[in-house]
């Protein structure tokens, strides 16, 4: 699908948190990034969760419920610096792990996830 295309498609949260992302990763760290990269890592990190079991298909609703769990950072980011690679994207594991923090920080914000203390 085309990136801009796709990016049209987003629903006003969707596109409140890819702003939010965008806008936390230095503009040195943006370089050679396109925001359609950061929606791929996004993706890519609900894939992650699918696998392990984090997150379920309300079909009814036609949406995805997330579970309470734990999340090993380190397995999680291997997974997306190898699933980004077998998708053709060159973002370094920097970039994929500043996504990582932004989303995270974004859920913090929001009240999604807790701190961990």
């Amino acid at each position: 699908m085309n990136a801009n295309i796709e990016l049209s498609l987003l629903d006003p949260e969707e596109k409140e948190l890819l702003n939010y992302i965008w806008n936390m990763i230095p503009e040195l760290d943006r370089q050679g990034m396109t925001q359609a990269d950061v929606l791929l890592v996004l993706d890519l990190m609900d894939d992650f969760l699918v696998e392990h079991g984090l997150i379920e298909e309300d079909e009814q609703a036609g949406e995805m419920i997330y579970l309470d769990g734990e999340i090993d950072e380190t397995e999680q980011l291997d997974y997306l610096i190898h699933a980004t690679k077998e998708q053709g994207h060159t973002l370094s594991s920097t970039q994929i792990q500043l996504i990582m923090d932004s989303e995270l920080q974004y859920g913090i914000e929001k009240g999604y996830y807790q701190e961990e203390e």
